[in-house]
């Protein structure tokens, strides 16, 4: 059951203030009451009432003062208020109603009119309340599927993010399951799905910690872009993370006997275009947020050539890396659908200690 909506009553005379919370005790409503404006202010702002039933004229501050800063904050700005007031010029109400009043009622308050006022912004209020919350529920499942760097674009100018692709400098890493397809053979597909989540649900709090974003995955792998201002740095903070992804695969193998996984990774530094990418067509518009171009596709393929446990990195990425871990040169290998000879080398320690 829904709790009763709280009423706030403000008036500087306590007779009125004990009548207007014996009406709406009566209508099930939870009042709570004020002396001044000042007083009002305050109340409303640590803890935002559903309503509030604000006199004009008072001591310390007025009426149009109250709905002035009400109006100026966050906390209370959608907050309704229905002014009670004896002033009679058309100028005082407009400015009321200007001010972000919502209402205005004359007094002596007639108790029937007072009832249908607040009985009908209270229903309008619920009615709002409920839609708004069918709205953040749905945008709550559609975040699921929305890259974190999209929502810190959207979040950052809602009325016009930033979604086109420009040119940045990256370092991208894949994730693949080794031999998935054998697996799938032996695994009935609603077990597999369960012990990718396992595995997949660690390693995503393993990428973000290290500031990377998943943007798009498979059943049997993911993609993650690293970037800020500084090129090492996101070289740096991809390599660790697949090193931690590694040993977190080991340390999850170890109750997952039956079905123990393997992974392998590749790990591409250098300028993508990364955005959004629009698919349009008669039947609708599909958005996917990703970093294309050759450095994707070589971490892509790096992937596809490391073998299980193994991260292979492209040349950029060891560049950057300066020295920083123990590399194995593997050679200048030919990679799927890329015409020149890359020269790739193998991850095999966590950072040197100097």
């Amino acid at each position: 059951m829904a709790p009763p909506f709280k009423v706030l009553v403000v008036d500087d005379e306590p007779d009125i203030v004990r009548y207007l919370e014996h009406v709406l005790r009566r209508l099930g409503y939870e009042p709570v009451g004020a002396a001044d404006g000042e007083e009002a202010v305050q109340k409303a702002l640590n803890d935002p009432p559903d309503l509030i039933l604000l006199d004009v004229m008072m001591p310390v501050m007025d009426g149009f003062a109250v709905c002035r800063t009400l109006r100026e904050r966050d906390a209370t700005r959608l907050v309704p208020v229905i002014i009670m007031t004896a002033l009679q010029g058309v100028e005082d109400r407009v400015k009321l109603l200007e001010l972000g009043a919502d209402d205005v009622l004359t007094k002596p308050v007639d108790e029937r009119e007072l009832v249908a006022r607040v009985q009908g912004v209270l229903a309008r209020k619920r009615h709002v309340d409920q839609r708004l919350g069918e709205i953040t529920r749905v945008r709550d499942h559609f975040a699921k599927f929305v890259p974190d760097a999209v929502k810190r674009l959207v979040a950052a100018n809602p009325d016009a993010p930033e979604l086109a692709k420009q040119e940045l400098d990256v370092t991208v890493l894949f994730v693949d399951i080794s031999g998935y397809s054998r697996l799938a053979e032996r695994v009935a597909p609603v077990d597999l799905n369960a012990l990718v989540e396992r595995y997949f649900g660690r390693f995503l709090d393993r990428i973000t910690d290290a500031g990377g974003d998943i943007n798009e995955t498979s059943g049997d792998g993911f993609m993650a872009i690293f970037q800020d201002g500084d090129p090492t740095a996101h070289g740096v903070r991809a390599v660790n993370a697949g090193l931690m992804l590694l040993a977190l695969t080991e340390a999850l193998n170890q109750k997952e006997i039956d079905n123990p996984l393997a992974i392998h990774l590749g790990i591409n530094s250098g300028p993508a275009l990364v955005g959004s990418t629009r698919f349009e067509g008669r039947r609708g518009t599909r958005w996917t947020f990703t970093a294309s171009g050759m450095v994707t596709t070589l971490a892509a393929r790096l992937a596809g050539a490391a073998g299980d446990g193994e991260i292979l990195a492209g040349p950029e990425t060891v560049r950057r890396l300066g020295g920083r871990y123990r590399l194995e040169r593997v050679g200048n290998e030919r990679l799927k659908n890329i015409t020149e000879a890359i020269e790739v080398h193998r991850i095999i320690s966590p950072p040197s200690k100097r």
